[in-house]
């Protein structure tokens, strides 16, 4: 592994309901400068800035860092989808490693509407309206949300292929309020029963309102470096991104209707490649991942998408525990989406947060013992997937 890049600070707020968020800039600002508090510099040291949301002016990004401060530096937007805040970490991780820069922030933020699962800005088109004639071409028309079509409709297909009992995925959401009972950052803490998943309201396919993300307003950034401006600084370069990839999709992702492949699958499985080829590591090393859980059926899908168990045995790894402590690798110790909450262009950078804490052995209850190699797994439709693995470092 030969990351040069270094993950010397890290920030988020706590994420929370549309009723009771503060301003999109407001919120950056505070995310912002928790970054730069935990890196320990101040913002005129920052070269670059990559600022990702999917709803929002275009150049929101410069309003929020604004409040920080007025330093002429690039201010890039970013906008991909659900993917948006790992893209932001891509660039950054990229602008430091080509050496066009030493010192580069990676903020997202995301100001969300009331409304689980409806569109988050009523006055502006779903992002996802392209995919409904899919969506209807392999289901039939239906009156859910098309990201619920989709995300489904594609937990559906895997069931059908591969055969599940009724609570597997109901097994996901449980988990997922268990880890986020231990994050104060987390919007829902409250543990749930599988009996409580299952009754919920019916969504579409699998889907209950209790395995599907909800509408989350928050930001989170982080502090990319190389690793001479961190040791000139006296910072914390303990952490490293050893490999990265960013993929879109291929003709294949649209070819016979398999709406697992719709949703990402192959995108996932092809950067997670990348990454495991350019850091030698092998999935079974990996001891804490955070992963796109927006719905239970895609973290379900995902486990074998990145090679956590081997293709038709997500059953069993999730019956077995081995995603969660006490079990192989722990899978979104933070909550995921399904209980952190899912800001979409802040997501990415909330996952980098809690893995950096990790790797640094400062995640409290949440802590993963042993944890040297964290992978991240952020995807949005449309489409991009990135995955980040973290390592490490002990000579920094």
């Amino acid at each position: 592994m030969t990351g040069t890049a270094r993950v010397t600070g890290v920030g988020m707020i706590p994420f929370t309901t549309p009723s009771k968020a503060e301003p999109y800039d407001v919120m950056a600002e505070r995310a912002a400068r928790a970054a730069l508090a935990d890196a320990g510099i101040t913002y005129d040291q920052v070269q670059q800035a990559y600022t990702g949301y999917v709803y929002g002016d275009s150049t929101a990004g410069q309003r929020a860092l604004y409040r920080v401060g007025e330093t002429g530096i690039p201010v890039i937007n970013v906008n991909n989808n659900c993917a948006t805040g790992s893209t932001a970490l891509w660039l950054a991780r990229q602008a430091v490693e080509s050496g066009a820069a030493d010192c580069v922030l990676a903020l997202g933020f995301e100001q969300m509407r009331r409304g689980a699962l409806a569109t988050v800005w009523p006055d502006r088109p779903d992002p996802l309206t392209r995919f409904d004639d899919v969506a209807t071409a392999v289901q039939g028309p239906g009156d859910a949300p098309t990201a619920a079509r989709l995300f489904g409709g594609a937990g559906a297909a895997y069931a059908e292929r591969h055969g599940l009992a009724p609570d597997t995925f109901a097994r996901i959401a449980v988990k997922a309020r268990a880890h986020a009972a231990h994050n104060p950052d987390a919007v829902f803490r409250t543990p749930v029963t599988v009996e409580e998943v299952l009754a919920a309201p019916q969504i579409h396919g699998p889907l209950t309102r209790l395995q599907c993300c909800p509408p989350t307003c928050g930001a989170a950034a982080a502090v990319i470096t190389s690793a001479d401006f961190a040791r000139a600084h006296g910072l914390d370069a303990s952490v490293s991104i050893a490999a990265q990839a960013m993929t879109s999709d291929t003709p294949d992702s649209f070819a016979d209707g398999d709406l697992m492949k719709l949703v990402g699958y192959g995108m996932t499985k092809a950067a997670a490649a990348q990454v495991y080829e350019r850091s030698g590591v092998d999935p079974y090393d990996l001891k804490v991942v955070e992963l796109h859980d927006c719905f239970t059926t895609n973290e379900l899908i995902t486990y074998e998408a990145l090679g956590l168990t081997p293709e038709g045995t997500a059953e069993k790894f999730i019956v077995d525990g081995d995603n969660t402590y006490g079990g192989r690798v722990v899978t979104n110790p933070s909550g995921g989406l399904l209980s952190k909450g899912h800001p979409l262009g802040a997501t990415g950078l909330a996952q980098c947060t809690e893995l950096v804490r990790q790797l640094r052995g400062r995640a409290g209850a949440r802590q993963v013992e042993g944890a040297r190699l964290a992978l991240q797994h952020n995807i949005g439709l449309g489409g991009a997937a990135v995955v980040t693995l973290y390592a490490k470092v002990d000579k920094a």
